[in-house]
């Protein structure tokens, strides 16, 4: 029989509390072939809310052209209004973007930005520096408005048109956005390659480069099993925000072999049995999951919610 939640036996160089940044809504959403219906998608952010996430990424203000799964955008924030005390941040992706989100209220923005050329060609049809140019009035409005900014960098760790990626290399564009006024970096390991020794690597240059710890999330895919112990070694680092999505939704369309982001559940998992504190309701959230999987479709991905609702593969 499987236990409900894990045999807790913590460890002494691990915080005591993560935020978990819930982006199913938003990353693993807009991957969908399917556009799923705009009440379906208030009733998720609902029901990820009620299963004690407080951080829950809900759409992005793209033209609809570009990203037509979340073309509701204008429809689906209002009827997230209810949901006191929980954090909804929203990407916008130019000034077009963050006048959409600042119109409804949001309060927390996020622009998503590339650490090399390659993405960032195929991504936002701009070099680096083009794209670096474009998120200043961005995140200069955004702060003037009051709001939260996220900046995203993605290809952190490879790339799949250049390979590996440079550790300097991402220091710098990770500066660079740090300098546009962002209050927090995610670090994205889009195609899934990192290992953990690459994680800490990172981070200890982000922190000779003058970027805190404490500012830094990391957003990991698990295309080769390593999501768990690359987040595993960026808690030992110290980092206390990490990135999931719920049921493992999502995944980068640039990366064919990608197998999605990291399970919010697989993830909670873990962090329980560590004795690290979430707030998150495992056998709620798990639930909400299957019933997500349920709308799309198909079985979750995540190992945990199969394990604790007893979905098939």
């Amino acid at each position: 029989m499987t236990p409900e939640l894990p045999m807790v036996v913590p460890a002494d160089d691990l915080p005591e509390k993560v935020r978990i940044h819930e982006v199913g809504p938003r990353d693993g959403l807009q991957n969908e072939k399917s556009t799923v219906p705009t009440e379906v998608k208030a009733e998720f952010v609902h029901r990820l809310a009620g299963a004690g996430l407080t951080t829950i990424e809900a759409t992005s203000f793209v033209h609809p052209k570009w990203v037509p799964q979340l073309a509701d955008a204008e429809a689906l924030f209002p009827a997230l209004r209810d949901l006191g005390g929980v954090h909804l941040p929203v990407l916008v992706p130019n000034e077009r973007g963050l006048d959409r989100a600042l119109a409804l209220g949001a309060s927390r923005v996020a622009v998503f930005a590339s650490a090399t050329e390659s993405f960032a060609k195929a991504n936002l049809n701009r070099t680096v520096a083009e794209s670096l140019a474009m998120f200043e009035p961005v995140v200069a409005r955004a702060k003037q408005s009051g709001a939260h900014v996220r900046g995203y960098l993605s290809m952190c760790f490879g790339d799949p048109w250049e390979g590996a990626v440079p550790v300097p290399q991402v220091v710098r564009a990770a500066r660079s956005l740090m300098d546009l006024g962002c209050d927090e970096l995610s670090l994205g390991d889009t195609i899934g390659v990192a290992t953990p020794g690459h994680v800490t690597a990172l981070l200890a240059e982000l922190n000779a480069a003058g970027v805190p710890t404490d500012r830094v999330g990391v957003h990991f895919h698990d295309t080769y099993g390593q999501a768990l112990a690359n987040t595993l070694a960026a808690l030992r680092h110290g980092v206390t925000t990490v990135d999931a999505s719920a049921g493992g939704l999502g995944g980068c369309p640039y990366a064919k072999s990608a197998t999605g982001n990291l399970a919010t559940e697989d993830l909670v998992w873990m962090l329980h049995g560590l004795g690290i504190e979430t707030g998150v309701d495992l056998g709620r959230l798990s639930a909400t999951s299957a019933w997500m999987a349920g709308q799309l479709g198909r079985p979750s991905p995540s190992r945990t919610v199969r394990a604790l609702t007893h979905q098939e593969q």
